[in-house]
């Protein structure tokens, strides 16, 4: 049979623009009303056995074409498990993947995608358990609920959200990996921060664009994380409805949880530069920084974004416009695309169990810093 290549589902992505017997010259869609694309997710059938060639030809416009040295494309012949590519290269603006799949149906994606189906099951799962509180916070532009998931009894108000942006599904196998944990009641460390938090958990703050298979923007091509200072019903309702539930509750710590195209390591960015920064906020930052560098080897600080100057830190982000709106200390995680470069796996890359493992670090993190979060509040 001949090969057949095809996106036109949850999550998908991809233009075919020439098919081959011996493979395809491909383009990624960009994200609707925006410039932005990168996310890819296709699959493709009658490949068993055959040497194919995939050239993905539009990549050096992509958004961040620094993404591409270095990195290996994923495949999947079940969509359960998802490995590397070792045959992916990137050169003259062309991304290309070579592969012999043993079976007639392969799926190839930018990242282990984290489907729309599958965020409905994770949020059904855990609504379903004693002691957690399942709200819908609004609705998004394509009708979809903004789902938050609700658990604890303390005083402390500890938000946790990802996926402002789309493409990075490695968010959402994080916010798997740290809802398995918080609702371990064998867990010591979770019990102890039921005890003493209150958690609001956002799996996925951007259910359109994940739907659409976008890299970065929502379904009207904005860019949920540069709507915090000014979100609004007409381009941003996802941040409206979150931000207007966190002005409900208060704000004592908070992540956001991303991916990061270029930087092969994980890393967390902060809120140096909000004008009120605090000599609390800073502390309890690097503590949770160190403790968490201690707990997990997949965890680092000499790689990262550059830090803003006083006063000049971009109050459209999130975590700058928390830190500075509620006196707290919230932070962005930057998962990889690609690996963590001082700790690689040659077979899976930085993958879905890798974060969910990440995840549960920051859990225990987060409690080794309780004391320091309970002074002063």
């Amino acid at each position: 049979m001949p090969i057949s290549i095809s996106s036109s589902f949850d999550a998908g992505n991809i233009r075919v623009t020439a098919l081959r017997e011996d493979g395809a010259d491909l383009e990624i869609v960009q994200d609707k009303d925006s410039d932005f694309y990168q996310w890819f997710y296709f699959r493709l059938s009658g490949a068993a056995g055959k040497a194919l060639t995939l050239r993905i030809t539009n990549s050096a416009g992509s958004a961040y074409p620094n993404g591409w040295p270095d990195y290996r494309a994923c495949i999947s012949y079940d969509r359960e498990q998802w490995v590397r590519v070792e045959q992916t290269s990137y050169a003259d603006g062309v991304l290309t993947i070579r592969l012999t799949p043993p079976t007639d149906l392969v799926w190839v994606a930018y990242f282990a995608p984290f489907s729309m189906e599958r965020h409905n099951d994770l949020v059904t799962s855990v609504a379903s358990l004693e002691g957690v509180r399942y709200r819908s916070l609004g609705q998004t532009l394509d009708g979809q609920e903004m789902d938050c998931l609700e658990f604890g009894e303390g005083p402390l108000q500890v938000w946790l959200y990802a996926r402002q942006h789309p493409g990075e599904s490695m968010a959402e196998w994080w916010m798997e990996g740290a809802l398995e944990k918080l609702t371990d009641e064998d867990d010591p460390v979770t019990r102890v921060l039921r005890r003493e938090c209150t958690f609001h958990v956002i799996p996925n703050m951007n259910p359109d664009g994940s739907r659409r298979g976008h890299l970065r923007t929502n379904a009207v091509g904005v860019n949920l994380n540069r709507e915090w200072h000014a979100p609004s019903a007409e381009r941003s309702p996802e941040v409206l409805c979150v931000r207007d539930a966190m002005d409900e509750t208060g704000v004592d710590f908070a992540m956001d949880v991303h991916g990061d195209e270029a930087i092969p390591a994980n890393f967390l960015a902060g809120f140096e530069g909000i004008p009120s920064l605090t000599d609390r906020q800073t502390v309890l930052f690097k503590e949770f920084s160190d403790a968490l560098e201690r707990i997990s080897p997949d965890f680092q600080t000499a790689q990262g974004y550059e830090v803003a100057a006083p006063g000049e830190a971009n109050m459209s982000m999130s975590t700058t416009q928390l830190a500075e709106r509620y006196g707290c200390v919230s932070m962005t995680l930057e998962m990889p695309f690609k690996d963590n470069v001082d700790l690689p796996d040659p077979v899976y890359g930085w993958s879905p169990e890798r974060s969910r493992h990440l995840a549960r670090a920051c859990i225990d993190a987060l409690h080794a810093i309780l004391p320091q979060l309970k002074e002063g509040r």
